[in-house]
């Protein structure tokens, strides 16, 4: 799984566990909803960490829990 898949999983599953929906994620992030379904869209390659940033403030969690999970401990390297 590369670094975009896993933010992805890793943003579904919070929002699984909070029960919470992409257009909810949006709107307490301040984001647009088009930003949230376009990092789901999986012809989508890149994440700005900007956006994700924003994100974890909207879930009131830091970028240091998001990124402390098994979906980014298990990482392949990305340069082939």
């Amino acid at each position: 799984m590369g670094i975009k898949n896993a933010v992805v999983k890793r943003f579904k599953n919070i929002c699984k566990e909070r029960n919470i929906k992409a257009n909810e994620l949006a709107v307490v992030s301040g984001v647009t909803p088009s930003s949230v379904y376009s990092m789901f869209d999986d012809s989508r390659h890149n994440i700005s960490i900007v956006l994700i940033k924003k994100l974890c403030d909207g879930l009131d969690i830091s970028l240091a829990d998001f990124f402390n999970s098994d979906e980014f401990n298990q990482l392949e390297q990305e340069i082939e």
